[in-house]
Order: C-alpha cells, then structure tokens, then sequence
C-alpha cells in the first residue's frame, strides 16, 4: 500500500504543487522517486514527529496540503496532542500517514505494533479516518480524499501486491464495499487483515458455509447505512480487525446494532491482550491473536455452531 501512496501522491503533485510530503527519517528508498521529481515539496524532519506535525499545521494554515509520513505509532501516537490541537481542532487539511497498521512491523516490538490508531483517531469528529484494504483501493482512497477541506489520518500497510477478490480498488466516503455474498454468516473486515478474511470465506464456502465479506476503509465518517443495511440481514457477524477489541471496526459495529436495535449478536476477532513479551513475523502474530485465516475458518465454524443451539 505504500508502494501505491507514493506513486499517487507523485501524480496528484504533478497536478498541485501545494502538496508537500514530510518524513520522520523514514522510507528512503520509498520515498526516493518523489525526492527526485518535487525537491521542493520534500522536507525531512528528523526523528522528530511532534515538530513534524507543527510544520505539517503551519503549511496546512500557509495554504498547502502537507502530508507526513511514519510508522502508524510514531504517526498517530506520539503526536497525538499536537494533531488534536493542530489541524482537527483548527479544521486544517493535513495528511497523516501511517504504515504498518497492526503487526506489519512484528519484529521491532510491541512499540512498533499499531493496535490503538483506529480508536484514537475515530474518537475525534473532526478528523477523516481512512484504512484501505489493498494497494488498489489505497489508490482510489488517496484520489478521493486527499483534497478535503480538514484533516485526514490514512492507516496503510506495506504489501503492495495482494489484492482483495472482488474489491477492484474501489473506495467511497462514508461507504462500505461487499465483496463477497453469502447467506450463512456476515464478515466485517477493516484494512489490510481482510486477506486473511477473504482467505477464509474460501475455505468455509469449499465446507458448504457461504460467508458475505464486508469492506470497510471509510472509518470516519463512517458507512452507517451499509452496515445497518447488512447487519440487518444476519442472526450473528464477526469483526476482523488488527487492532484492540475497544474502539476499533468491532466497537463501531457494536454501536451501530444497539443504536439501530437490530437483532443481530457481534462477534469481535482483534487482539485482546497487549503482547509485551512476544516478538515474530507479522503471520506468526496473527495467528497466535486468532487473525490468521485458519484461526478465522475455526471462529467462524464454532459462531455458527453456537447459533444453531
């Protein structure tokens, strides 16, 4: 997805050279191709996110669209303050970019996990919060999106080669994409874990269980209507997220069952414990939080069973 981030914003500032992209110290060999073409709308700060996002506010206020650009917790956390009090509190069009939602930087540690993002951002009503499934529909979100009059926190992750079936990139504010049909169970997912998702809708729908697989980038505003419009049509839905329980794809579609009344009992599949100790590849720690797509067939499977009791 970031692959996908870059190369767009390359052809949107082609377009407008208002556009200005600030890095932390990160992404060189990403960001190389847009150093080269727009020297002049380049800026790296330096480990320095907090000042980051106080330049990315000063240009924003100057008439500029600053995007800045960093892990998903160096983005979004610890700035955090100074985003609420920048650009939402002054309805400012800065880009927050993080990369690397959930586990995609395993390795590095729990301070590198993104597992909050979604929940601190949603919180604030005047921010725009976008997480794209795939590198297609990265595309389409950035196209959409990036000339909002206020702020926007776009929650990427790195793999630009897997594409979810049926989604053919596209993306709509305030909308949820159904990509796959069925009648037995309802999937919502939220960003780039819905290839684990769509993986295990396969495999359930090969043992005669059809799942319909829900799309939703567009966090906030959030897709009310498509999911109510959904949910109302299943007895049970699992939510799939690489994220915490609280705040999270899960929390939204609780609200909007208990505010829409709808009879319809959430199953919520993220991750419940903060994994301090353990260190692995993105896949390990999936599977070992019940993300992966064996550990989804098994929920899915045990979901329905109980619902049939």
């Amino acid at each position: 997805m970031r692959g996908a981030f870059v190369r767009t914003l390359m052809d949107l500032a082609e377009e407008d050279s208002r556009i200005i992209l600030l890095t932390a110290d990160l992404g060189y060999a990403l960001m190389e191709p847009f150093m080269e073409r727009f020297p002049s709308q380049f800026i790296n700060v330096g480990v320095a996110e907090q000042n980051m996002i106080g330049l990315a506010t000063g240009l924003a206020e100057s008439g500029f669209v600053p995007f800045v650009y960093s892990i998903a917790p160096f983005a979004a956390l610890r700035p955090y303050e100074f985003i609420r009090n920048g650009p939402i509190l002054h309805q400012l069009p800065a880009r927050i970019v993080g990369v690397g939602g959930g586990f995609e930087y395993g390795n590095a540690g729990v301070t590198h996990h993104a597992l909050e993002d979604i929940a601190v951002m949603r919180v604030q009503p005047g921010i725009t919060v976008v997480a794209p499934a795939d590198h297609q529909q990265t595309a389409s979100a950035l196209s959409a999106t990036w000339n909002l009059p206020g702020p926007v926190y776009y929650r990427l992750g790195k793999d630009d080669k897997t594409v979810i079936p049926g989604l053919n990139g596209e993306f709509s504010l305030g909308r949820a994409q159904l990509v796959r049909e069925g009648s037995d169970l309802l999937m919502i997912s939220m960003g780039s874990v819905t290839s684990e998702v769509t993986d295990a809708a396969q495999v359930l729908a090969c043992r005669g269980i059809q799942c319909s697989v829900l799309v939703v980038a567009s966090v906030n505003p959030a897709p009310l209507e498509d999911l109510a419009k959904n949910l109302s049509k299943f007895p049970v839905a699992m939510t799939v997220e690489s994220h915490y329980l609280s705040g999270g794809i899960g929390s939204l579609v609780s609200e909007v069952v208990a505010e829409r009344n709808l009879a319809c009992r959430v199953v919520r599949c993220g991750v419940r414990e903060m994994p301090s100790d353990v260190f692995g590849s993105q896949a390990y720690l999936r599977h070992i939080n019940g993300l992966s797509s064996e550990a989804l067939v098994a929920k899915a499977t045990q979901v329905l069973s109980e619902a049939k009791e």
